[in-house]
């Protein structure tokens, strides 16, 4: 988008000082990018998410590196105006840290992404700390972690009860220690995130995390029905039907197309009359036939 500058990790910083609500929705690829970046989307996440609701899987634990820095670099295409952070996959970043920095360089040169993201809390703050110190911001992301959604039981919301906020409040810590420009709340009670993004300087973005967060996330395709069978959730807010209306439009190329409506006169090219006469006498007719 003309004009539009790029955020960056210090500029983020203030806007929570001054009360500013950071803007995220993720993105898969050209086409998603490039509107969510002309909607003025202050930051685009390339979510392994995109494991749900782009390649069919029913988790994001089957999501690979080459699949997020395939999407990501199309991603980047699309918005090259737009802070771009892209998730680390499952196993990513749990092996040694020169692993770890042989992935996050994969995310960072092949796929153009300004910052990787990586769930977990405590556990993983030695390799954010590691990631960072090599140059590359870190977002982190903390609550219900989809990796680990065979660990932690499914898919529950975080921080009900008082040892659950306090193990969340020293992940958050711990992630902000390491070095990470912002942290991810998801699926948090409402409390616990605002306590955290109260006692943190840098910016919390909640999805499903209530309005105490500086800033919030929510997936392209729940943002617009982009689905076939899609379900609601109570955290999301949805702004369009476009599922229905990408139906409708097919539906209705596949009914003229079967009743002969299209092409119409105004969909076809017609060539010179010398060259219907030669089709003509080639095939010992006057004139070629259309079927109309």
């Amino acid at each position: 988008m003309a004009g539009k500058q790029a955020l960056n990790i210090v500029k983020m910083k203030k806007m929570k000082q001054d009360g500013i609500p950071l803007a995220m929705i993720t993105a898969y690829d050209y086409p998603s990018a490039q509107l969510a970046e002309e909607a003025g989307a202050d930051l685009l996440l390339v979510g392994d998410s995109l494991g749900n609701v782009v390649l069919g899987y029913d988790s994001t634990i089957p999501v690979t590196l080459d699949d997020m820095v395939y999407h990501a670099r199309s991603v980047a295409r699309g918005a090259q105006h737009t802070f771009i952070v892209v998730d680390m996959p499952f196993m990513t970043y749990h092996g040694s840290i020169d692993e770890t920095l042989r992935n996050v360089r994969r995310l960072m040169q092949e796929g153009r992404a300004h910052a990787v993201k990586m769930e977990g809390g405590a556990e993983i703050a030695p390799a954010v700390q590691a990631i960072v110190q090599a140059g590359v911001p870190v977002l982190g992301h903390i609550g219900l972690t989809p990796q680990s959604v065979n660990q932690i039981g499914g898919y529950r919301v975080q921080g009900k009860d008082a040892a659950d906020a306090k193990r969340l409040m020293e992940d958050a810590k711990a992630l902000e220690c390491a070095g990470a420009f912002g942290i991810v709340l998801e699926l948090v009670t409402e409390e616990v995130a605002t306590a955290i993004s109260r006692e943190l300087s840098i910016p919390t973005i909640g999805i499903g995390a209530g309005r105490g967060c500086d800033g919030q996330v929510l997936v392209y395709h729940d943002v617009l029905k982009y689905t076939a069978d899609y379900r609601d959730k109570r955290f999301v807010k949805t702004y369009a039907d476009i599922g229905a209306q990408i139906r409708q439009g097919i539906l209705e190329y596949v009914t003229d197309v079967k009743n002969r409506s299209f092409p119409a006169e105004e969909h076809v090219f017609r060539a010179d009359q010398g060259v219907q006469e030669s089709l003509g006498t080639l095939y010992g007719k006057g004139k070629v036939e259309v079927r109309s």
